[in-house]
């Protein structure tokens, strides 16, 4: 039956809210100028909607997605197809097109971004960066056997070998496919930046690349966290560059040059910091030294909120933002498994995964707005 399909949490009433948001509006009629007069197909609304079903269902290929339209009554409704669904090759001739209008996509992708920072302003306060793997739908192994002869051609030629951390009872080590590097808003949990790239690629070469989305999008963080892994000059001063202060343990303790200020009477004690100095200020535990107070310059191993105090652990805390949305983008919006293959279907697949849950986040911002505004206005 095909209600034993159906994701218990999703609704055919949300799929037709999202079809129906200015956002996904406009990325309809965008697509709809750029259609050719061959063949007739489905209607743009109604392939775009296949997209977010498959999004908000979480279902990993278009084959379980089509089948799903096909057996469910409501879906077809909504999607302007109640006799004549489509079929999983029309999803695979859609997703093309998508690929070759990637810039249409982005630009839906900022504009949602836009809204929610409208219905949110606290969202961008602070951002938490990190990556995570992205197992490919393919054999990355060299041999095609024990003892047998090696591999002469890859079913996925665009990923690469990487190393992941070990998580709960999966071991860490080697892995063949991509990492989605992204910047999460910690006050919302929603992604703001994100890239995918192959898996040897080291996290460091995109912070740049992801603090600029932040900063394109509209979003001005005053604390980016981030873990150990970019712990470097070339980070902090990314970060200082963009008026962001980095959270950053640092990877390796260099004997004595990342301590505070001492003296006789003990080790000094913070006493704030100041952004248009750019140094923080220590101050003698008993005030009897002359000057009692200095200025230490920030730098990675003296950054503006000190790693020794209760604010750096707080800050530092927030970074679990990042991992959390890596996981519901993952199990709950079908970021993961992977069923496409070269690194643009990856993108695109990334891509569209993100869209269906920032909708759905922008469209409950919305309704929850709306009934916050009802007893005013009547």
């Amino acid at each position: 039956m095909a209600t034993s399909k159906v994701t218990p949490t999703r609704d055919t009433r949300q799929v037709a809210d999202l079809l129906a948001s200015p956002e996904i509006v406009g990325l309809i009629a965008e697509l709809e100028a750029t259609r050719w007069t061959g063949r007739p197909g489905y209607s743009i609304r109604t392939m775009v909607g296949m997209t977010l079903v498959k999004s908000l269902y979480v279902l990993p290929t278009w084959t379980r997605t089509a089948a799903l339209v096909r057996d469910h009554a409501a879906l077809r409704m909504v999607l302007g197809c109640p006799n004549n669904p489509p079929s999983h090759w029309a999803c695979y001739r859609f997703t093309a097109k998508m690929r070759e209008r990637s810039e249409a996509l982005d630009r839906c992708l900022a504009n949602v971004l836009a809204s929610l920072h409208a219905e949110m302003p606290e969202m961008g306060t602070n951002i938490a960066v990190d990556g995570s793997d992205l197992p490919a739908y393919a054999n990355g192994q060299r041999f095609l056997s024990k003892g047998g002869r090696e591999r002469e051609r890859y079913s996925d030629p665009d990923a690469s070998w990487g190393h992941r951390s070990a998580i709960s009872t999966r071991k860490g080590g080697g892995y063949y496919g991509y990492k989605v590097h992204a910047a999460v808003c910690t006050t919302t949990g929603l992604p703001i930046a994100w890239t995918v790239e192959t898996a040897r690629d080291s996290e460091l070469q995109f912070v740049n690349q992801l603090l600029d989305a932040v900063t394109d999008h509209g979003f001005a963080p005053e604390y980016a966290m981030l873990d150990k892994g970019y712990d470097g000059r070339y980070v902090y001063e990314a970060c200082a560059a963009r008026g962001m202060r980095p959270i950053i343990p640092l990877r390796k303790i260099i004997a004595g040059r990342a301590d505070p200020p001492s003296c006789d009477h003990g080790v000094w004690t913070f006493a704030g910091s100041d952004t248009k100095r750019d140094a923080s200020k220590w101050r003698c535990p008993t005030a009897e030294c002359s000057p009692a107070s200095t200025w230490v310059k920030a730098d990675r191993l003296h950054p503006l909120v000190p790693r020794e105090t209760k604010r750096f652990r707080a800050l530092y805390r927030q970074r679990g933002a990042v991992e959390r949305e890596f996981g519901r983008l993952k199990h709950e919006w079908a970021l993961l498994p992977l069923r496409v293959r070269r690194i643009e279907r990856v993108r695109l697949h990334a891509n569209l995964s993100i869209l269906g849950r920032l909708a759905v986040a922008l469209d409950r911002a919305r309704a929850g707005h709306e009934t916050h505004r009802l007893p005013s206005a009547a």
